[in-house]
């Protein structure tokens, strides 16, 4: 007797257990929207452009979190997400320009989800030649996506910077110009960044080593790319100039992890006024 009595509640427990509804998506996404300031728990479509002074306070508490070691966004990410994603549109809040390097990663740096951030990245994150993938892209996504905030973002211990610096310095104690036709597409890149390099040169001590100017050059390279865009791209300089849009600088520290904000270039003015104004 006993043994067909738990057979029989086993027997119970299984077919209620085969019986659980399958996960519901759209409950789910209507709980996550009650702990979220968007429709489906993710950037889409479907929300409002975020003003550029929000977006910059949202990087700002993301690098915080990083920083203190509370990040939650890439655990946050759900499949509901994704879908929402694909089937919504997405729907940056800011177009990023940073460097390539592996140590400095955009999205984790700021703790944003898929969706947050229109990511561009290139050695040295420059526009040292108007690359036309880079300005493009920026103005696509200041412009059909919708973004109202630009940030271009160095970060320390750079190398394309210390490679621009060191061809800086060569190219000056030697008395024999390069060859173009022999160089390398990325010897042309640092030799292209060879003019932030002698800026950063100028602005500091005779004296100051290689190391120092490749320091400083990370700092002048973020506003000499946020110049060459506004002088590059004319639908983001009316943008700028006319306030829908910001354009800012920042630079990465791969030591502590954390974002300092530089703000708009100071020549700001003058540049969106005159295209020719470019002086980095």
């Amino acid at each position: 007797f006993w043994l067909k009595l738990l057979l029989v509640k086993r027997l119970s427990a299984a077919l209620a257990s085969s019986q659980q509804p399958e996960r519901d998506f759209g409950a789910m996404a209507q709980m996550q929207r009650q702990v979220s300031d968007y429709t489906h728990g993710v950037r889409t479509q479907h929300d409002g452009s975020t003003p550029p002074d929000r977006a910059l306070q949202k990087l700002r508490e993301g690098n915080q979190r990083f920083v203190s070691e509370a990040t939650a966004s890439t655990t946050s990410f759900k499949p509901e997400h994704r879908e929402a994603l694909a089937v919504h549109g997405q729907n940056p809040m800011v177009a990023i320009l940073g460097c390539a390097d592996s140590r400095a990663p955009i999205e984790i740096m700021f703790d944003c989800k898929p969706g947050d951030i229109f990511v561009l990245r290139n050695a040295g994150n420059t526009l040292s030649h108007a690359e036309g993938s880079v300005v493009g892209s920026l103005e696509y996504c200041v412009g059909p996506l919708g973004s109202k905030l630009i940030l271009v973002l160095g970060h320390t211990k750079c190398g394309a910077m210390m490679g621009a610096t060191q061809m800086m310095l060569n190219a000056q104690k030697s008395t024999e110009a390069s060859d173009p036709a022999k160089q390398t597409t990325l010897e042309k890149l640092l030799e292209g960044l060879g003019s932030v390099a002698a800026q950063a040169q100028q602005e500091l001590r005779p004296d100051a080593s290689a190391d120092d100017i490749a320091a400083h050059t990370v700092n002048v390279n973020v506003f000499s790319g946020m110049a060459r865009l506004l002088s590059y791209s004319e639908s983001i300089r009316e943008k700028v100039k006319s306030g829908e849009v910001q354009l800012h600088g920042a630079v990465y520290d791969i030591v502590t992890g954390k974002v300092k904000f530089l703000g708009q270039h100071p020549l700001q003015a003058a540049l969106v006024t005159d295209s020719k104004a470019l002086g980095a």
